[in-house]
């Protein structure tokens, strides 16, 4: 059953989300939250192996899960702060968006901005997942928009 829940404890909404472990990956934690009041739930790597992701180089992380999102939300799977700041290893597409429509394992596409080659071990904490409503956009044609101070001030338009 997916449904919008109340928390009693915190008072916070729920939204239940059916999740199915993957063969060979029972043994990777799901994706969970590290303290109370974390926006985001960890996602574990699960490689097969130690793998080495040398700079510049782009490599698919499996997760060991796969999920049914809710219609009317998405996961969002963003970076690690810890392991960009530290190691200079981000995700490629950051924010990643997974849709309600989506089957298949979860990866993570991982990047190393680094100047040293990073090792990603089974369990490791590669990136944050949310699960975040989405409301469906009804476009309103119009002639024009209303004015605003910005107006179309794009990219570095304040100057800092």
């Amino acid at each position: 059953m997916i449904c919008d829940m109340l928390d009693i404890k915190t008072g916070q909404e729920t939204v239940e989300v059916s999740i199915m472990r993957l063969p060979g990956a029972e043994d990777v934690p799901l994706p969970s939250y590290q303290t109370d009041h974390a926006a985001g739930m960890d996602l574990h790597a699960a490689v097969t192996a130690d793998t080495v992701v040398t700079p510049g180089e782009i490599a698919r992380i499996p997760c060991g899960f796969a999920l049914a999102v809710p219609v009317g939300y998405e996961a969002q799977v963003r970076p690690r702060s810890g392991l960009a700041a530290r190691n200079g290893v981000t995700m490629i597409n950051g924010p990643g968006t997974i849709d309600a429509d989506y089957r298949g394992q979860v990866k993570v596409p991982l990047i190393n901005h680094g100047n040293e080659p990073f090792t990603i071990t089974r369990g490791m904490r590669i990136a944050q997942m949310l699960i975040t409503p989405v409301p469906r956009v009804q476009w309103q044609p119009v002639d024009e928009l209303p004015e605003t101070r910005r107006g179309d001030g794009g990219f570095g338009h304040t100057g800092h």
